[in-house]
């Protein structure tokens, strides 16, 4: 029965949730008529959140070798193996349902640059420099770790030992550099809305980095139980800030 059904749309639309309702409601509220907005910011938001959004589409389809929901993301594998018969209703309300109010949420910021008609100011321009500091650092990090895990594809293919893990570039000085790119965008974004006199939309990137910080917790756990990478893996951890790129701790 439902426990035996394939996992259609969990892994071929969440994600792609991700790189596309964001652009569509940041439109619906710059087209909205009772819409007031600052010219050079609104344009500014267009501008990035497109950016934005082309970056993690591709990194999607690249990722599912340009085919759409290739795989199944092994959270929701594990998730589903763990309810089992539940899983089609909890699936519904704590993966799809739960998402819709958690990208509204977070999107606020997009609402808040379409409700004011504030002049462009200093605090703009830092906003801005953290999105796109954000955009930048995702696009390296992601293309750093899928040239590593190319490389190891390869070296499976012809019978040569793997590297544990990915220590060169962005991900010398953080374990996860594009998850510190993906939430520096966010909160990037959020600072917008706080100039323009919504501290309360900290909401949405606040609950976003909590959840990230849950993933990562599940990424290294998963890492640790992976045996031919545990040791390197565990002296990583140790070298190396979690999110934020810092100097290495070198352990002699």
């Amino acid at each position: 029965m439902f426990d035996e059904m394939p996992p259609l749309v969990t892994w071929q639309l969440i994600d792609l949730y991700w790189t596309v309702i964001p652009v569509m409601l940041l439109h619906y509220y710059r087209a909205h008529p009772a819409a007031v907005a600052d010219t050079a910011r609104s344009a500014v938001a267009v501008a990035l959140t497109w950016v934005w959004s082309a970056r993690l589409t591709h990194n999607y389809m690249r990722r599912e070798e340009w085919q759409w929901g290739k795989r199944e993301d092994w959270r929701f594998a594990e998730m589903r193996g763990q309810y089992g018969r539940a899983w089609w209703w909890m699936s519904f309300f704590a993966v799809y349902l739960s998402q819709q109010v958690f990208l509204i949420g977070i999107c606020l910021p997009m609402y808040a640059i379409h409700s004011s008609n504030q002049p462009w100011g200093i605090w703009d321009m830092l906003a801005t420099m953290a999105c796109i500091a954000g955009i930048i650092i995702a696009h390296f990090a992601d293309n750093q770790l899928h040239k590593f895990l190319t490389s190891n594809e390869n070296l499976k293919k012809v019978g040569e030992a793997t590297v544990p893990t990915l220590e060169d570039g962005l991900w010398r000085y953080s374990r996860h550099p594009n998850y510190f790119g993906e939430q520096l965008w966010w909160w990037g974004l959020y600072l917008f809305a706080w100039n323009l006199g919504q501290p309360w939309m900290l909401v949405g990137p606040l609950v976003n980095s909590i959840c990230l910080g849950y993933v990562t917790v599940l990424v290294e756990r998963r890492m640790l139980k992976q045996e031919h990478r545990a040791q390197a893996y565990s002296l990583y951890q140790k070298r190396t800030s979690v999110w934020i790129p810092w100097f290495r701790n070198e352990i002699h």
